[in-house]
């Protein structure tokens, strides 16, 4: 039963995530750090709640030893939702944020002098190979789309490539880290997610400016009738307490998933959803994509497939 909830809560709240994130993005490119703060706050909001009213037991990670994980933590997720305000697309925000396999395994080498098996190198080059198609199938668009209005939408496109691809870096830095402090104290990833969420709040001030500038901007969003409670509200807010909402229930749903169920199942559930979002987003949005994105998307798809292992655990099964 755990598992049904579990794997019910993953694609509830994961994918009403995504839809409410599009929504945010494409009424306003410029939303991500409102986003990412609002996010962080509610998250570190109910875990302090939740601490008071069922007091959990003492920490078990000393606060230190989270600094670096929360200032990784924080720049990996400010990059990310800064970059739909250079034109970068979700579909395209999604398969590059599925690449994080490419450089998770490269990190490791480097830094842990780790090897992989065979399979795990043609399963990154799978999805690297699935990437750069896509990245290269929406340049070709934007380079089309840049040279018709003149508006340097291509030199944008390419600082957002840019961003994702340091995020994609700095989220490879953030796993070492992670796994390291586990290793160390142990695995307690309720408490990390509460203490990299409310120790992240602080470093918002520097965005301040930026998050109160579109936060006015929600406020001025046209209104939109709650039916329930026969009130109005404006548009913006409305999708930015979903965002905050459906992404807590993500994040809850997947570390309960993983308590409740066998990590063969945890894997397939979260590769079909994201499988699952890539394809809402094109679908509900119409988001421009053509044969070679589907080609690298499948590359990906497949990729993720080989690297979890999972034709062989499901042979074992």
């Amino acid at each position: 039963m755990g598992t049904i909830i579990g794997t019910c809560g993953v694609y509830l709240g994961c994918m009403s995530n995504a839809v409410y994130l599009e929504y945010l993005v494409k009424e306003d490119p410029g939303i991500g750090n409102l986003v990412t703060f609002s996010s962080f706050l509610f998250i570190a909001v109910v875990g302090v709640l939740y601490t008071l009213i069922f007091r959990t037991p003492k920490r078990q990670i000393p606060i230190r030893n989270y600094m670096l994980v929360v200032v990784v933590f924080f720049t990996c997720n400010v990059c990310n939702n800064m970059a739909f305000n250079f034109k970068i697309s979700m579909p395209l925000h999604m398969i590059f944020r599925s690449g994080s396999l490419i450089t998770n395994m490269l990190m490791t080498i480097l830094i842990l002098r780790r090897k992989y098996a065979l399979s795990k190198y043609l399963s990154v080059g799978l999805i690297t190979s699935g990437v750069i198609l896509s990245t290269l199938a929406s340049g070709k668009e934007m380079k089309d789309a840049d040279k018709t209005v003149e508006d340097g939408s291509f030199f944008l496109w390419l600082l957002g490539i840019g961003l994702l691809i340091f995020g994609l870096l700095i989220s490879a830095l953030l796993g070492i880290f992670q796994e390291q402090l586990f290793k160390h104290y142990g695995k307690h990833p309720y408490e990390a997610l509460f203490y990299t969420h409310l120790l992240s709040i602080p470093v918002f001030g520097f965005f301040s400016n930026n998050i109160l500038e579109h936060f006015w901007l929600a406020l001025d969003s046209r209104p939109m009738g709650i039916p329930v409670l026969n009130i109005q509200i404006p548009f913006i807010i409305y999708y930015l307490i979903g965002n905050m909402v459906t992404q807590s229930l993500c994040i809850g749903s997947v570390y309960f998933l993983a308590t409740e169920a066998s990590t063969l199942t945890v894997t397939l559930v979260i590769t079909l959803r994201k499988f699952l979002s890539l394809i809402l987003s094109i679908v509900y949005f119409q988001n421009p994509f053509t044969l070679t994105h589907w080609l690298g998307t499948f590359l990906v798809f497949i990729g993720t497939v080989i690297y979890s292992d999972i034709p062989q655990k499901l042979k074992k099964h």
